[in-house]
């Protein structure tokens, strides 16, 4: 029996990244989207690097080839939050009509399906914190789903008060919206919205056609 063990031993090749599940590029995009679960069930404060490892399969020292602490992972995680963010947007404005109005109502549905479905990552990529740790690939992607939102606005006559003052303005009411909502300031007893969103979206006047194609 004690020859046969060794035996059996012998023969098992040990677990390394190469016979692991994950490996080479899949293991970093596993290592987030497992940090993303874990976000979502127990918060920043109970995410770690090794939590994550253990999710996943690989040993506790995997993810240090990928992250350099906490705060990198937390800042990769917020990437992937604002390319949900911004897919969750797209489709809002690809679901509605051509005409402007439906285009803006359904880039702000998408707003606040993401703040609604993914609350965890919401407060992260808008927090304070991940701002000072910010590295390249979550700049890009917070300026994609900005550019959205501006492109979106764009589609009306500015503001005569700044060029900006639209998009400011529908992102304001629409994050406002979105986090009174998640701590339930806008829902009645019985769990409905109080006022749906489309009630405090301001009817702007759209471009004439051959301004909106400027841009």
């Amino acid at each position: 029996m004690k020859l046969d063990t060794v035996k059996f031993k012998r023969d098992t090749p040990p677990m390394t990244r190469q016979n692991s599940p994950h490996h080479h590029g899949d293991l970093r995009a596993a290592l987030i989207a497992a940090g993303i679960k874990i976000l979502e069930s127990d918060g920043i404060a109970g995410l770690s690097l090794r939590k994550i490892a253990a999710r996943v399969g690989v040993s506790h020292a995997a993810p240090a080839h990928h992250f350099k602490g906490k705060n990198a992972l937390l800042v990769a995680i917020a990437a992937q939050g604002f390319r949900t963010f911004t897919a969750l947007m797209r489709a809002g404005r690809e679901n509605a009509s051509p005409d402007p109005h439906d285009q803006l109502a359904g880039l702000c549905r998408g707003y606040l399906e993401f703040a609604e479905k993914h609350e965890a990552l919401f407060e992260l990529i808008f927090s304070t914190g991940i701002k000072a740790h910010a590295d390249d690939e979550l700049r890009e992607t917070s300026t994609q789903a900005y550019q959205l939102l501006e492109d979106t606005c764009a589609l009306f006559e500015p503001s005569p008060h700044h060029e900006k003052s639209n998009e400011i303005m529908i992102w304001s009411l629409v994050h406002g919206y979105a986090t009174l909502r998640v701590y339930n300031k806008l829902m009645s007893p019985d769990g409905e919205t109080v006022l749906p969103f489309e009630f405090i979206l301001p009817h702007l006047t759209p471009r004439e056609p051959h301004a909106a194609d400027k841009n």
